[in-house]
Protein backbone atom coordinates (compact mmCIF):
# COMPACT_ATOMS: atom_id res chain seq x y z
CA UNK A 1 0.00 0.00 0.00
CA UNK A 2 1.59 3.48 -0.84
CA UNK A 3 1.62 5.85 1.56
CA UNK A 4 -0.42 9.14 1.43
CA UNK A 5 1.15 12.40 2.11
CA UNK A 6 -1.29 14.72 2.78
CA UNK A 7 -0.87 18.84 2.49
CA UNK A 8 -2.58 21.18 4.89
CA UNK A 9 -1.91 24.68 3.68
CA UNK A 10 -1.50 25.73 7.32
CA UNK A 11 0.71 22.74 8.57
CA UNK A 12 2.15 21.73 5.71
CA UNK A 13 2.76 18.06 5.44
CA UNK A 14 1.02 14.81 6.94
CA UNK A 15 0.36 11.60 6.96
CA UNK A 16 -2.76 10.29 7.79
CA UNK A 17 -2.65 9.23 11.24
CA UNK A 18 -1.92 12.77 11.96
CA UNK A 19 -4.79 14.15 9.51
CA UNK A 20 -7.11 12.45 11.42
CA UNK A 21 -6.10 13.84 14.75
CA UNK A 22 -6.04 17.23 13.47
CA UNK A 23 -9.67 16.23 11.96
CA UNK A 24 -10.68 15.10 15.56
CA UNK A 25 -9.24 18.16 16.89
CA UNK A 26 -11.06 20.79 14.58
CA UNK A 27 -13.97 19.05 15.73
CA UNK A 28 -13.45 19.29 19.18
CA UNK A 29 -12.97 22.49 18.85
CA UNK A 30 -16.67 22.89 19.13
CA UNK A 31 -18.13 20.00 19.84
CA UNK A 32 -21.73 21.11 19.55
CA UNK A 33 -21.49 21.72 16.33
CA UNK A 34 -22.24 19.24 12.72
CA UNK A 35 -19.95 18.15 10.94
CA UNK A 36 -19.69 16.62 7.55
CA UNK A 37 -16.42 14.55 6.16
CA UNK A 38 -15.95 15.45 2.30
CA UNK A 39 -13.98 13.53 0.39
CA UNK A 40 -13.26 14.45 -3.74
CA UNK A 41 -10.49 14.40 -7.00
CA UNK A 42 -9.83 16.66 -9.30
CA UNK A 43 -7.13 15.94 -12.08
CA UNK A 44 -5.36 18.49 -15.14
CA UNK A 45 -3.69 16.41 -18.16
CA UNK A 46 -0.57 18.01 -19.38
CA UNK A 47 2.62 16.07 -19.88
CA UNK A 48 1.36 13.93 -17.16
CA UNK A 49 -2.16 13.56 -15.29
CA UNK A 50 -1.85 15.87 -11.85
CA UNK A 51 -4.52 14.13 -9.82
CA UNK A 52 -5.50 15.63 -6.40
CA UNK A 53 -7.41 14.09 -3.82
CA UNK A 54 -8.93 16.73 -0.98
CA UNK A 55 -10.70 15.80 2.26
CA UNK A 56 -12.77 18.45 4.02
CA UNK A 57 -14.20 18.44 7.41
CA UNK A 58 -16.68 20.71 7.38
CA UNK A 59 -18.36 22.25 10.17
CA UNK A 60 -21.50 22.78 8.80
CA UNK A 61 -22.52 26.49 8.68
CA UNK A 62 -19.00 27.76 10.22
CA UNK A 63 -16.32 26.67 8.35
CA UNK A 64 -13.91 24.20 7.13
CA UNK A 65 -10.35 22.51 7.52
CA UNK A 66 -8.72 20.66 4.22
CA UNK A 67 -5.84 18.20 3.51
CA UNK A 68 -4.60 17.42 -0.29
CA UNK A 69 -3.08 14.51 -1.51
CA UNK A 70 -1.49 15.00 -4.78
CA UNK A 71 -0.42 12.05 -7.34
CA UNK A 72 0.93 12.39 -11.18
CA UNK A 73 0.11 9.37 -13.37
CA UNK A 74 1.70 9.17 -16.98
CA UNK A 75 -1.01 7.27 -19.04
CA UNK A 76 -4.58 8.61 -18.46
CA UNK A 77 -6.03 6.73 -22.10
CA UNK A 78 -9.70 8.94 -22.31
CA UNK A 79 -12.62 10.77 -20.12
CA UNK A 80 -13.75 7.45 -18.35
CA UNK A 81 -10.57 6.23 -17.15
CA UNK A 82 -9.58 10.02 -15.72
CA UNK A 83 -13.55 9.93 -14.04
CA UNK A 84 -12.89 6.30 -12.92
CA UNK A 85 -9.25 6.98 -11.32
CA UNK A 86 -10.58 10.16 -9.65
CA UNK A 87 -13.13 8.10 -8.21
CA UNK A 88 -10.94 4.99 -6.94
CA UNK A 89 -8.64 7.86 -5.22
CA UNK A 90 -11.73 8.84 -3.50
CA UNK A 91 -12.91 5.57 -2.26
CA UNK A 92 -8.69 4.82 -1.44
CA UNK A 93 -8.45 7.76 0.89
CA UNK A 94 -11.83 7.45 2.28
CA UNK A 95 -11.18 3.49 3.30
CA UNK A 96 -7.83 4.96 4.87
CA UNK A 97 -9.57 7.40 7.16
CA UNK A 98 -12.40 5.28 8.30
CA UNK A 99 -9.35 3.05 9.23
CA UNK A 100 -8.13 5.56 11.51
CA UNK A 101 -11.42 7.08 12.39
CA UNK A 102 -12.77 3.60 13.34
CA UNK A 103 -10.00 3.72 16.41
CA UNK A 104 -11.84 6.89 17.49
CA UNK A 105 -15.21 7.64 18.85
CA UNK A 106 -15.60 9.69 15.57
CA UNK A 107 -16.00 6.22 13.64
CA UNK A 108 -19.69 7.14 12.34
CA UNK A 109 -18.73 10.49 10.73
CA UNK A 110 -20.94 11.44 8.08
CA UNK A 111 -19.09 11.06 4.86
CA UNK A 112 -19.72 12.26 1.41
CA UNK A 113 -18.14 11.40 -1.86
CA UNK A 114 -17.84 14.49 -4.86
CA UNK A 115 -17.32 13.42 -8.50
CA UNK A 116 -16.33 15.41 -10.95
CA UNK A 117 -19.25 14.91 -13.69
CA UNK A 118 -22.42 16.52 -13.99
CA UNK A 119 -25.49 16.92 -16.38
CA UNK A 120 -23.70 19.09 -18.48
CA UNK A 121 -21.02 18.10 -20.89
CA UNK A 122 -19.34 14.98 -21.49
CA UNK A 123 -19.01 12.95 -17.97
CA UNK A 124 -23.19 13.55 -18.04
CA UNK A 125 -23.07 9.65 -20.13
CA UNK A 126 -20.75 8.41 -16.92
CA UNK A 127 -23.59 9.56 -13.98
CA UNK A 128 -25.00 6.62 -13.01
CA UNK A 129 -22.17 4.06 -13.46
CA UNK A 130 -20.13 6.19 -11.15
CA UNK A 131 -22.90 7.14 -8.90
CA UNK A 132 -23.76 3.64 -8.78
CA UNK A 133 -20.09 2.89 -8.06
CA UNK A 134 -19.90 5.38 -4.84
CA UNK A 135 -23.12 4.17 -3.49
CA UNK A 136 -22.71 0.62 -3.74
CA UNK A 137 -19.43 0.88 -1.56
CA UNK A 138 -22.01 2.85 1.15
CA UNK A 139 -21.20 6.53 0.58
CA UNK A 140 -23.29 9.24 -0.17
CA UNK A 141 -21.94 10.75 -3.58
CA UNK A 142 -22.61 14.51 -4.79
CA UNK A 143 -22.09 15.65 -8.18
CA UNK A 144 -21.53 18.88 -10.29
CA UNK A 145 -22.53 21.44 -9.14
CA UNK A 146 -22.59 20.46 -5.73
CA UNK A 147 -19.24 18.63 -5.63
CA UNK A 148 -17.32 21.50 -4.09
CA UNK A 149 -14.68 18.87 -2.13
CA UNK A 150 -13.85 17.95 -5.99
CA UNK A 151 -14.46 21.28 -8.58
CA UNK A 152 -13.44 23.83 -5.64
CA UNK A 153 -11.05 22.36 -3.38
CA UNK A 154 -8.86 19.28 -5.68
CA UNK A 155 -9.03 21.58 -8.56
CA UNK A 156 -7.28 24.76 -7.36
CA UNK A 157 -4.07 22.40 -6.44
CA UNK A 158 -3.98 20.28 -9.74
CA UNK A 159 -2.37 23.63 -11.51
Amino acid sequence: MITMIFVNPTRGRMSIKEVVRDIIAFMEEVPSASYKLIIGTDSQSRDNSCFVTAVIVHRVGKGARYYYYRKYVSSVKNLRHKIFTETSMSLDAVTRLKEELAKTRYKDMDVEIHVDIGQNGDTKELIREVVGWVMGVGYKVKIKPNACGATKVADRHTK
